[in-house]
C-alpha cells in the first residue's frame, strides 16, 4: 500500500502564497525555537504534510513539479518568518534539485531516487560541501559494498530527517578517492548527536553525525572522485545549491527591511537617508539573487569552472549586500533589537552564517581570480 502524502490540491494558490502561509504560523515558534536550540521538527511536518520536500520533483514522478525560480521564491518566503526552516529546508531541496538536473538528461538512477523521495515522503540531510574536496572518514572494501567510520558535522536539518547524503575516502589502487553515498539515518552504525549549539541558525539541528563500521553497499554509490582535487561534479552541484541556500538569507533580509521600515515610519525624517541606504543594498542583493536563479536556467545550464566562478562570485556579493543590509535594518530599529526575543537580533545573528557557505570571500577571490587566469580553480 502506497501510504505517501498526496500533494494538497492548490486553487489560485502560487507554491510562495502556500509558504507564507505556513510561515505566518512557524514564525509564532522562532523565537522559542532559537532560546531552546531547538530543531523546527513542527515545521518540518508541515512542509511534509503540504508535499514542499517533493516541491521541486517533477509531477510525473509524483512531485510538485515546481520550477527552479518557483522553489527558491519559497525559501525565501519561509526565511522571512523563520531563517532557520529556510535554510534547514534548502539543504534537503539542493540535492534532490540536483538529482532533478540527472534526471533530465537521461540519469535512470537519478529518475528512480526522485520517485523513492516522492512515494515515500522522504527527507534529505548531508554534509555536502562541509567536506569540500578533501572530504574525512575512512572507507573500506568489504563483500557487496564498503564499511565507514566518520565524523561528520553540520548536518543541517538531520534530527527530521531519513537519509544521509555525505561522502568519506577510500584508498584505491589508484590513490585517494571521495565516494559520494546516501543511506537511510536508520542504518547501524549511525548516531545523530545533539550538540549543535552556535550563535545563529539555532534551530537548523545541524548536528555532528558519527559513523561506526557502517555498511554501505555498492548501488548506495552516487559519485567517486580524485581526493583533494577540483572535480566537474562541483561545476554542477554549485548552480544547483548555491541560489537555493542563499535565498534563505535573503529572506531574513525581507524580514529585516520590514521591521526597519515599519520602526523609520516613527521618525520618517531623521531616518529617511539610512533608510534608502537599506534599501539599495536590498536590491543589491535581490538583483544578484535573482541572476543566481537566472544562471541555473531551470536546470538547464552547461556546467563549466567559469559558471561555478559566477555562481560563487554572486553569492560572495549577495552575501556582503544582504550582511549590510541587515546591518542597516538593525541600526533603524534601535536599540530595541538589541534584545532577545526581538526578531531583529535573531536575524542579526542568523545572517551572520552566509559567510561560511561556500566559498567564504577570501576563498572566492582566489577561486575566481585563478578560474579567469587559466589555472586551476583550486590551489
Amino acid at each position: 500500500m502506497n501510504t505517501a502524502i498526496q500533494m494538497k490540491p492548490r486553487v489560485e494558490k502560487t507554491w510562495k502564497d502556500l509558504a507564507a502561509e505556513l510561515g505566518a504560523q512557524f514564525a509564532a515558534a522562532a523565537a522559542k525555537n532559537d532560546a531552546d536550540n531547538a530543531f523546527v521538527h513542527d515545521n518540518y511536518a508541515a512542509l511534509r504534510e503540504h508535499g514542499l520536500f517533493k516541491l521541486c520533483i517533477p509531477q510525473e514522478l509524483g512531485g510538485g513539479g515546481a520550477a527552479y525560480a518557483e522553489v527558491a521564491a519559497v525559501i525565501r518566503e519561509l526565511g522571512r518568518y523563520c531563517g532557520a526552516t529556510a535554510l534547514s529546508y534548502s539543504m534537503h531541496t539542493h540535492p534532490v534539485a540536483l538529482n532533478v538536473f540527472k534526471h533530465l538528461r537521461g540519469d535512470e538512477k537519478a529518475t528512480a531516487t526522485l520517485k523513492k523521495i516522492a512515494d515515500n515522503d522522504l527527507v534529505i540531510a548531508g554534509t555536502g560541501a562541509n567536506d569540500w574536496l578533501a572530504s574525512s572518514g575512512e572507507m573500506t572494501r568489504v563483500d557487496g559494498g564498503y564499511r565507514v567510520s566518520a565524523h561528520k558535522h553540520f548536518v543541517s536539518g538531520s534530527p527530521g530527517a531519513q537519509v544521509f547524503v555525505t561522502s568519506a575516502n577510500f584508498e584505491g589502487e589508484d590513490g585517494t578517492e571521495v565516494l559520494h553515498f546516501a543511506i537511510p539515518f536508520a542504518s547501524e552504525g549511525i548516531t545523530r548527536h545533539d550538540n549543535w549549539n552556535t550563535l545563529g541558525m539555532r534551530a537548523t539541528g545541524s548536528n555532528d553525525v558519527t559513523l561506526e563500521n557502517v555498511f554501505v553497499p555498492d548501488e548506495a554509490i552516487v559519485a567517486r572522485r580524485p581526493a583533494g582535487e577540483w572535480h566537474p561534479m562541483w561545476n554542477v552541484i554549485l548552480p544547483t545549491a548555491m541560489p537555493l541556500i542563499m535565498s534563505a538569507y535573503a529572506g531574513l533580509a525581507d524580514a529585516a527591511v520590514e521591521l526597519a521600515t515599519r520602526a523609520a515610519a516613527k521618525r520618517p525624517e531623521a531616518l529617511a537617508a539610512t533608510v534608502g541606504e537599506m534599501l539599495n543594498q536590498h536590491t543589491l542583493a535581490g538583483i544578484t539573487l535573482d541572476d543566481m536563479v537566472r544562471l541555473n536556467h531551470i536546470h538547464g545550464f552547461t556546467p563549466s569552472n567559469q559558471l561555478a566562478s559566477d555562481i560563487l562570485a554572486r553569492k560572495t556579493l549577495a552575501a556582503t549586500a544582504i550582511m549590510k543590509t541587515v546591518e542597516l535594518a538593525a541600526e533603524i530599529v534601535g536599540g530595541a533589537g538589541f534584545f532577545k526575543g526581538h526578531p531583529m537580533e535573531r536575524i542579526q545573528r542568523d545572517v551572520k552564517a552566509c559567510h561560511f557557505h561556500p566559498l567564504p570571500y577570501r576563498r572566492q577571490y582566489e577561486f575566481s581570480g585563478r578560474t579567469c587566469l587559466g589555472l586551476d580553480p583550486i590551489n
